[in-house]
């Protein structure tokens, strides 16, 4: 059979056994197992096995497990109601007012959450009820956090990251450290866009209820010092190589506890469902990972990597129309699967193609962290939209049509990340410098 007739039958076997309701990783694992009976020498079970084992037993996945549980500990804080109060006195004097809370909210407990649904639920639940009480228009409320709680993918510590960092065989340290000058850059584009639409609708935007003091407005900040502290240490930790991805998670993990006993909110309640609910999606991503494994090994045996790459190769595209077209490719793939899926799924593929285009796998990681953010907001598939969606009972559609600015924005920085990627770059060459 031609390459192209049994990359079809690959996906066909695909999209069937996922309609059926099997779970993905499991998926996977099928799709693999079929490509390999098929149409490869090498015996599947085989190969099943010790593909299995290597993806779960690797070393550097352990950090996966502890960002997740250091996420599911803080979201049982009091973390959201402090970050507001701390937040709220210093945004009050910019266009735009508190909506800049569901912005610089979402940009600091994805610093300490790594994963853009939690991110979502957590500021969601301290600024729609507020916001929406304060009467800030529902659209510019719902918008700018569907846009904002993305920055759980980019800002470090990221469980998309290391889902890449692993699959792509990448530095997760110099990825996490990678992300932070685009995340700021992110951040900033979305605080834009609202003081943009704030000078322009005046009328919208409530009038500040009061007016606080410089020392009035510090003594509300006391309640983000242990949040700060936090991010320093997790991060701190990574830029200044006194610990490894994993090691900093460790940190991350210890000091979330702290927190938790020191704001009184760690409970053997609090603990056990933190504890259960890090294992349950860890569980669901580890099978997806070592599903994705598998299939990577039996599209290697079979050959479709390399000769994509070649007819890639072929077209004689530039640097420039190859990203595009996988910008293209990803928001599309977005619109049916999660970010997770879509990273697994297509790294044994895209990876021989963007090594041989002599993209850097740093740049490219941030480059697919930044269109999976994306996948997020679309429609059918976009995991923000449903959080969105159980917090405030809107239809799907009106969500995605509010988000559709923050959707741009995401464009403009993919492109800025493009002309300028030293956004990317240089911060993880000041960490290899040292």
């Amino acid at each position: 059979m031609s390459d192209l007739a049994i990359t079809g039958l690959l996906i066909a076997a695909l999209f069937l056994i996922l309609a059926s309701g099997v779970w993905i990783g499991l998926t996977l694992s099928g799709v693999a197992w079929i490509g390999m009976q098929l149409f490869s020498a090498r015996p599947a079970g085989d190969a099943m096995a010790v593909t299995i084992w290597g993806s779960a037993s690797s070393w550097t996945l352990t950090a996966l497990p502890l960002f997740i549980w250091m996420g599911e500990i803080l979201f049982r804080t009091r973390l959201s109601q402090d970050m507001f109060r701390g937040l709220a006195p210093w945004v009050q004097s910019l266009p735009g007012r508190l909506l800049h809370t569901n912005v610089v909210g979402c940009a600091i407990f994805a610093a300490v959450s790594g994963s853009s649904a939690a991110t979502c639920a957590t500021i969601g639940k301290m600024t729609l009820p507020e916001l929406t009480r304060r009467g800030y228009p529902d659209h510019m409320v719902v918008g700018t956090l569907a846009g904002a709680s993305t920055l759980g993918l980019l800002i470090p510590p990221s469980i998309i990251m290391i889902v890449y960092g692993v699959t792509a065989e990448v530095s997760i340290s110099q990825l996490f450290i990678a992300g932070v000058l685009p995340g700021v850059l992110l951040a900033g584009l979305f605080s834009g866009y609202i003081m943009l639409w704030a000078l322009r609708h005046p009328e919208q935007v409530p009038q500040a209820q009061e007016r606080l003091t410089l020392a009035q407005k510090l003594s509300e900040s006391r309640a983000l010092i242990p949040v700060v502290l936090l991010i320093a240490a997790v991060l701190g930790s990574i830029y200044t190589g006194l610990a490894t991805a994993t090691e900093a998670a460790a940190v991350g993990v210890v000091g979330s506890l702290v927190l938790s006993a020191a704001q009184g909110s760690l409970t053997w309640t609090s603990f056990r469902d933190a504890l259960m609910g890090a294992t349950r999606l860890y569980c669901m991503i580890a099978l997806i990972l070592a599903g994705a494994a598998f299939l990577t090994l039996a599209m290697g045996y079979i050959g479709l990597p390399r000769h994509l790459a070649e007819w890639i190769a072929s077209l004689g595209l530039s640097r420039g129309q190859l990203i595009m077209a996988l910008a293209v490719f990803y928001i599309v793939l977005g619109c049916f699967l999660d970010g997770i899926s879509m990273v697994v799924l297509t790294m044994g593929v895209i990876m021989p193609t963007v090594q041989a285009a002599g993209i850097d796998p740093i740049w490219f990681g941030i480059f697919i962290v930044v269109v999976v953010e994306m996948a997020q907001i679309t429609p059918p598939v976009g995991f923000n939209l449903f959080v969105l969606q159980g917090m405030t009972g809107r239809h799907l559609p009106w969500i995605a049509r509010v988000a559709l600015p923050m959707f741009a924005l995401m464009c403009l920085a993919v492109a800025l990340l493009y002309f300028f990627p030293a956004i990317v770059t240089w911060l993880p060459q000041q960490m290899t410098l040292r």
